[in-house]
């Protein structure tokens, strides 16, 4: 009875054993099938893949190898520089120590540290080994995907995830409006600054699909981006955009960036330049500005009264020297000898210009005189403005004809004539003056000790002087010794303004008084007649 126990308890386990044998077969058999299926060796290679740990193996910063989710994780990550570069940028926010870490990992030969994924809560896993002859092996790994069969994928995942998070708070915290519309213009998408727009609108019920804020520009076919500047009001408030589309496939990415500074900006240069037209319109002077290709971009009606240039012609945008030939040909230039040293003289006015302030006077043929100015303006421009002094150039002339025939009229008059002004400068002298007393004083001191002649002096010369030096007497007159030592009458007259007058005469014998007549018989140096005051 024993033994008949023992054999079937023994040919129950053989069963069971058998059993279990049989079904792992059929399953992995059955796994076959499913693999060929899906792509034989394809499938198994993407399963292999999925399962397979993110190792790297660097020699120094060189990476030698990689697996495929390692490889992955460095095309995902997409920063600048080669892969050790890539990979440091990855690994510092989860292992703030690894930097220190590694540099005792040929000492240590392998290094086990853990780290936070991003802002989350899960941990991660990094191993450092020295495999020797310079080259380390690092593997990462997910502790709480191990059993997951995602431990490669996660990490890759969370890459992404990362990067998903950033651009979505980039576009959320982004002051323009960001939108995807599809071919019937229906909003499939939108960032948060199109969403508290809509919101404002709508009074904070929104429906789906979302209204439409902005006419947007539809995108050529074959041109990329389409932009224009729309318009959009809130309240009577008017906010500007400049909208730019691009076509993504089937559907269009918005992008409409706030343009409000540069509408104000625009309008205030708007406002500004009509404001400089109409000031430059009542001007005078002619005026006209060429950019630094020396086009004629800016002209006021003066500079067409002033050159008699066809309006047309100066629309037209001439450029300087066109305009400058135009006016010789319309004769309201100076005529030149010859046309080569025309164009050589108009070259200097306009690098003259150009480099700083210019100015010259035109005589033109038909009797007037025109100033030209020519002045440097920013970015290379210059302008020039052109003034008919005719007038003032008339008024001058004739202003110094008649200083010459003043001063030809005292020339004319044989007694010495010479005007101090009020702080005792020469202001003018006759030639009978010049004559007799020479050009080298310049003011009443100099002309003083001029006139003692180096020797002592008598009573007329302190006569003079004392009558020079006095305000309130209109006229006085004496008589003193001459640089000759000949008789010489004076007379002193105070002008307007402080100036004074005084003549020299050589009276003649006839007119002298008595004491005059014994003085000049006695040709005494020292002349003691007294002065006469009235």
């Amino acid at each position: 009875m024993l033994s008949e126990g023992i054999g079937l308890v023994a040919t129950a386990v053989l069963a069971g054993t058998l059993s279990v044998i049989l079904a792992v077969a059929t399953i992995r058999l059955w796994d076959g099938v499913r693999a060929r299926s899906h792509g034989g060796a394809a499938g198994r290679d993407r399963l292999d893949a999925a399962i397979q740990p993110m190792v790297f193996l660097f020699r120094q910063t060189r990476l030698i190898d990689a697996t495929p989710p390692a490889r992955g994780l460095l095309d995902r990550i997409g920063a600048p520089g080669d892969d050790w570069s890539r990979l440091q940028q990855w690994l510092g926010p989860r292992f703030p120590e690894a930097p220190a870490r590694m540099g005792q990992l040929e000492r240590l030969g392998r290094i086990e540290m853990t780290g936070a994924e991003g802002r989350g809560s899960a941990t991660l896993r990094l191993v450092a080994e020295d495999l020797g002859d310079r080259m380390w092996r690092l593997t990462v790994t997910d502790p709480q995907a191990e059993h997951a069969g995602i431990v490669v994928d996660s990490m890759s995942l969370h890459a992404m995830e990362e990067e998903l998070d950033l651009l979505r708070r980039a576009l959320d915290q982004t002051p323009m409006l960001v939108w995807r519309q599809d071919e019937d213009e229906r909003i499939t998408w939108a960032n948060a600054a199109y969403l508290r727009r809509a919101e404002t609108r709508a009074d904070g019920v929104l429906g789906w699909p979302l209204p439409r804020l902005l006419d947007a520009p539809k995108p050529v076919p074959g041109a990329g981006t389409a932009t224009r500047r729309a318009a959009l009001e809130d309240n009577g408030i008017v906010s500007w955009y400049d909208c730019h589309s691009h076509r993504m496939g089937d559907e269009v990415m918005m992008f409409a960036l706030p343009a409000d500074a540069a509408v104000r900006a625009e309008r205030s240069l708007r406002e500004f330049v009509q404001t400089l037209t109409k000031t430059f319109a009542d001007l005078p002077i002619g005026l006209a500005i060429f950019d630094r290709q020396r086009n004629l971009q800016l002209f006021n009606p003066a500079l067409i009264d002033l050159t008699g240039l066809p309006t047309g012609f100066l629309t037209a945008r001439p450029t300087l020297f066109d305009f400058l030939d135009q006016l010789r040909e319309q004769r309201m230039v100076p005529e030149p000898k010859d046309y080569r040293s025309w164009r050589q003289h108009m070259a200097n006015l306009e690098s003259a210009a150009a480099t700083g302030h210019h100015v010259e006077t035109w005589s033109l043929p038909g009797g007037q005189t025109y100033r030209v100015t020519g002045r440097p303006h920013p970015d290379g421009a210059v302008a020039f403005l052109f003034e008919n002094i005719t007038s003032e150039v008339s008024l001058t002339r004739k202003f110094r004809a008649e200083l010459m025939l003043g001063s030809n009229v005292l020339d004319g008059i044989e007694d010495a004539l010479v005007v101090f002004a009020h702080g005792g400068k020469m202001v003018m002298a006759n030639q009978a003056y010049r004559a007799l007393w020479g050009d080298a004083a310049t003011d009443l001191p100099e002309a003083m000790t001029l006139w003692s002649g180096n020797r002592a002096a008598g009573a007329g010369h302190s006569a003079l002087c004392a009558a020079l030096q006095r305000a309130d007497a209109p006229r006085a007159s004496g008589a003193m010794a001459g640089p000759q030592g000949q008789l010489l009458g004076w007379a002193v007259s105070h002008l307007a303004g402080g100036r004074v007058m005084l003549r020299f005469r050589q009276p003649a014998a006839e007119s002298l008084t008595a004491p005059d007549a014994l003085l000049a018989l006695d040709h005494a140096p020292d002349l003691t007649g007294a002065a006469k005051v009235g």
